[in-house]
């Protein structure tokens, strides 16, 4: 996976855990203040593997870290309609 694909991953991750967030605002109670997100994806091996790595380099630093597993989203199609004028 090259970087691109991970950073673009990792972005639609984050988008959905800001919906989740907007519907649980509760949960943001649970977040340690100064706390690294990490998401680790249920069903990408790889990119679960990477963000595993940032979460075991951040324990190491004494960073807390606030640990979210999840699916990844799947693709919203919208309609698309092309009118020529």
């Amino acid at each position: 996976m090259t970087k691109e694909e991970m950073i673009k991953k990792n972005l639609d991750l984050h988008a959905e855990w800001m919906k989740y967030t907007f519907e649980n605002p509760d949960v943001l109670d649970r977040i340690p203040k100064g706390a690294v997100l990490v998401i680790l994806p249920e069903d990408d091996k790889e990119l679960y593997e990477e963000n595993y790595r940032l979460l075991e380099e951040n324990k190491r630093k004494g960073m807390p870290v606030f640990l979210v597993t999840m699916r990844m989203p799947k693709p919203q199609i919208s309609n698309i309609e092309i009118i020529a004028a």
